[in-house]
């Protein structure tokens, strides 16, 4: 009998836990393709991403200019990692949705409201922890 703890699918294709292939420089590589085609996608079809990255790149900026320490400069990545996050989970929603239902149905609408809620709450929270870091910066000017 197969314990199935040790069988696995990988690639349409059915494993046992020793017959696992080896690691692939050449399959990591292209597993980083798709990562960067996913962000060109999101940039190119989503208006909000590029004020993101409006956002982003002047959060880089402004770190630059004022020499922000390295506890805010954790802060600032983490946020501004959130957002990004939030944006691509939120537009994959959406783009399932859309492609399961052309329909405008009551239970779709609020599965998408939600995940762009979780967007507003990132985007939130990353505008406060930039405004505790920069704020006062500016002020000391």
């Amino acid at each position: 009998m197969v314990n199935r703890q040790n069988c696995f699918f990988r690639n349409q294709k059915f494993y046992m836990a020793n017959d696992i292939p080896g690691f692939s420089l050449q399959a990591r590589l292209k597993s980083f393709s798709y990562s960067f085609a996913g962000l060109k996608q999101l940039l190119r079809s989503e208006h909000n991403a590029r004020v993101h990255i409006a956002f982003t790149v002047l959060a880089v900026m402004l770190s630059i200019m004022f020499d922000v320490d390295s506890i805010e400069i954790i802060a600032l990545t983490i946020v501004m990692a959130m957002v990004w996050m939030a944006e691509l989970f939120n537009s994959c929603v959406e783009k399932m949705i859309d492609f399961i239902s052309t329909e405008r149905l009551p239970a779709l609408k609020i599965i998408k409201d939600m995940a762009a809620a979780a967007v507003l709450i990132s985007a939130i929270c990353a505008v406060i922890t930039g405004c505790i870091i920069f704020i006062p910066k500016l002020l000391s000017i």
